[in-house]
């Protein structure tokens, strides 16, 4: 299964054995953001035979960061009440403004989980189409999940600093130029403005088209290099808590190319008063 696929291809599959739909959708509810409950608006329209994930569930209980990703404990747990199995084919959607199945995407990649897709336009486009809708939520069987993986894919504080230090890696920013700029304060209280000296700012929403469908191709890699990123560099993906950094490492993974997520990101490091920090454009 290829890591992107259409509405197409999923309504002809919606109930094929071994195949999981997962709806990963979750606000995030930054200041000026309409307040939005994704467990009830999952309950009220969903895709046929999707199971809610319940992002907001999966961040590691007590962890003084924001989204952060779950210990192997946790993880196995939650997964396990999912029903989720290591041979399932699984296809992650959302209907989020921060694009939050490529968090998904990087979550089940970091835990050894490889068949993983996502569905190009999301939920949104899958109701423009007019295909069919499920309310309510049905009941699935618990499984066992031994973590066989974790952290792949993923830097902590530490890393961050050695690599942007020595320059090992090329830094992409994923938040919207005025926060990148300092421009705009933070919305996290505590968290400086500005960014991490030596990144690139590509905004999350240039990997898109007008439909809300990813863009591919040379139309991709030209939002990428457009921003100064050279693709051919490894790749260290940041943003405000790691979710959107996570959408420029799926459109990375498109081009072919591995990129990190830096997990605490802007949040941990603008937030930590040793770490150097950058205004202005990169």
């Amino acid at each position: 299964m290829t890591a992107l696929v259409s509405t197409e291809w999923l309504a002809a599959r919606v109930a094929a054995p071994g195949l999981r739909i997962l709806d990963a959708s979750y606000h995030v509810g930054l200041p000026g953001e309409p307040p939005r409950d994704a467990a009830a608006e999952f309950a009220a329209a969903h895709i046929p035979g999707a199971t809610f994930m319940d992002l907001a569930a999966f961040a590691e209980p007590g962890a003084p960061l924001p989204s952060t990703m779950p210990g192997p404990a946790h993880f196995a747990a939650l997964a396990g009440r999912l029903g989720l199995r290591r041979d399932a084919r699984i296809v992650l959607y959302d209907d989020a403004p921060h694009r939050t199945a490529a968090r998904s995407w990087v979550m089940l990649r970091a835990f050894g989980f490889t068949d993983v897709s996502l569905l190009d336009g999301g939920l949104a486009k899958w109701k423009a189409e007019g295909r069919p809708l499920e309310q309510g939520a049905s009941p699935v069987a618990p499984t066992t999940v031994d973590v066989i993986a974790s952290n792949i894919g993923l830097l902590d504080l530490a890393a961050m600093r050695a690599l942007q230090q020595d320059g090992s890696a090329q830094i992409v920013d994923a938040r919207s130029a005025a926060r990148f700029t300092g421009a705009e304060a933070d919305p996290r209280p505590g968290v400086a403005p500005g960014h991490m000296p030596g990144a690139r700012n590509l905004p999350y929403p240039q990997l898109f088209n007008a439909d809300g469908t990813w863009k591919q191709g040379d139309a991709l890699a030209t939002a990428f290099t457009a921003a100064g990123v050279d693709l051919d560099r490894p790749l260290a993906m940041t943003c405000g808590s790691g979710i959107t950094a996570s959408v420029l490492a799926f459109g990375a993974h498109l081009l072919g190319r591995e990129a990190a997520v830096y997990d605490g990101s802007w949040t941990e490091w603008g937030g930590n008063p040793a770490t150097p920090k950058a205004t202005g454009d990169a």
